[in-house]
């Protein structure tokens, strides 16, 4: 560490709010909220227990004291919107754990998890006991879900507009010669299959064209039944992007994928805001996703992303950006792509990261606004670690390790020096550890 870390210490400590166990360990986060319409809640990893039972919390509180009105979620569309119907009690599902039985894509368990199951159930009971127009929503922001939303779309459009079906079936027939995404990628930029770009895009303007026709059916419902529709016909196009994009820079497909996203909560604002609501939402993602990219050595590289581009349209004033840190403990992760959910130890933080800097502190469990003396001490970059669906201890520096600047990445940061795997609800309890 450089020569000034005694005295950094020092004005950590007197910066930083010690954690215990108290409903009233988020009032500092909450008095800063204000009137922000958006209040972005990352992760360090997408396999740690405590980051997920954290942000759910925060959550329930912001609902609860704050009026947010829905959650949107690192998660594909359609399966969220399933959770969606649930916790609003709206679907057909009996329990929150049926309605998280759309998410078969690894990794499951990035919302197949106890702490999540949790949440939803929690925000079920909450919603029944209030109108149907001021019930809180659960969304996803991703756009994984090629078939899938084709598929949506299509059966959106069998319930007000066979002829419209049957043209949307011939549109993205040109998708179905493989059920492999990647695949499709693959042979969509080396000319091996039709082209589908303008059929996607032609099916997604059409969408937008007859708006006003659907939208004369049936009040809320009709308009919440577009809504669905029409973004999944957005995933589809933004989704054929992606999957061609996956074959050029990864800078490329990066982008895509965060526009996507922040598009995503932006027509989700608009959605609750022509319904009558303020368009206040929470974001759940991981640090990668919500810390500003400019401050990071992403923008180096020519990335941007989802705290970035919200920051740029909303301004600095509409949305509040929280981290998440970690020294050590456990992580639920796949060794490899499309691998099994593993209980995995993680490494102590290096001496030259910000997790290291904060384990120093002693203080265990914090939180700490980045602004005032805490921001000028710590301006200057230092490592930051980030899990994601895999964790490769052995080449951890350069899997897991990037440059940051934490006060310009985030508006304030939660820290625990040990943290646990979160419990996934396909693998028995045994084994993990409580």
């Amino acid at each position: 560490m450089p020569g000034f870390h005694h005295g950094t210490l020092e004005v950590l400590r007197g910066e930083a709010l010690r954690l215990g166990d108290s409903p009233r360990d988020y009032d500092a986060l909450l008095d800063s909220v204000g009137d922000r319409s958006l209040v972005l809640l990352g992760e360090a990893t997408h396999g740690t227990r405590e980051f997920y039972r954290m942000r759910a919390d925060i959550t329930r509180r912001l609902i609860e004291e704050k009026g947010f009105e829905a959650v949107a979620a690192e998660a594909d569309w359609p399966d969220a919107y399933r959770v969606n119907l649930f916790v609003r009690g709206e679907g057909r599902d009996a329990d929150a754990e049926s309605a998280f039985g759309d998410f078969l894509r690894f990794p499951r368990w990035m919302w197949r998890n106890e702490e999540v199951l949790r949440f939803a159930d929690s925000l079920h009971a909450f919603n029944l006991a209030r109108p149907p127009e001021r019930r809180v929503g659960f969304y996803g922001m991703d756009m994984y879900s090629l078939y899938r939303s084709a598929e949506a779309v299509v059966d959106y459009l069998s319930t007000v507009d066979e002829e419209q079906a049957d043209l949307a079936r011939r549109q993205y027939a040109a998708l179905d010669h493989v059920r492999d995404p990647q695949r499709y990628g693959y042979e969509a930029v080396h000319g091996l299959r039709p082209d589908c770009r303008r059929a996607v895009r032609e099916r997604l303007l059409d969408l937008w064209q007859r708006r006003p026709e659907y939208m004369e059916l049936d009040g809320r419902q009709a308009a919440d039944a577009f809504f669905f529709a029409e973004r999944n016909a957005q995933v589809v196009a933004s989704a054929e992007t992606y999957y061609r994009a996956m074959f050029g820079s990864r800078a490329e497909s990066w982008n895509v994928r965060d526009r996507h996203m922040v598009n995503t909560l932006l027509a989700l604002q608009r959605h609750l805001r022509a319904q009558g609501g303020a368009g206040r939402i929470v974001v759940w993602a991981h640090n990668s996703h919500l810390g500003d990219a400019r401050a990071t050595e992403m923008s180096r590289a020519g990335e941007w992303n989802v705290g970035q581009l919200v920051r740029q349209h909303a301004g600095g004033q509409a949305a509040l950006l929280v981290g998440f840190t970690t020294y050590t403990g456990t992580v639920t992760a796949a060794c490899e792509w499309d691998g099994e959910a593993e209980c995995r130890d993680v490494l102590p933080a290096r001496a030259d990261s910000y997790e290291s800097l904060f384990r120093d502190t002693r203080l265990e469990r914090f939180y700490l606004p980045l602004q005032g003396e805490a921001a000028h001490v710590l301006r200057m970059p230092l490592r930051e670690r980030a899990i994601g669906v895999l964790y490769r201890p052995d080449t951890e520096l350069q899997s897991h390790y990037f440059m940051a600047s934490l006060p310009a990445q985030f508006d304030a940061v939660f820290h625990l020096d040990e943290t646990h795997a979160v419990e996934p609800l396909d693998i028995a309890v045994e084994a993990y550890p409580v």
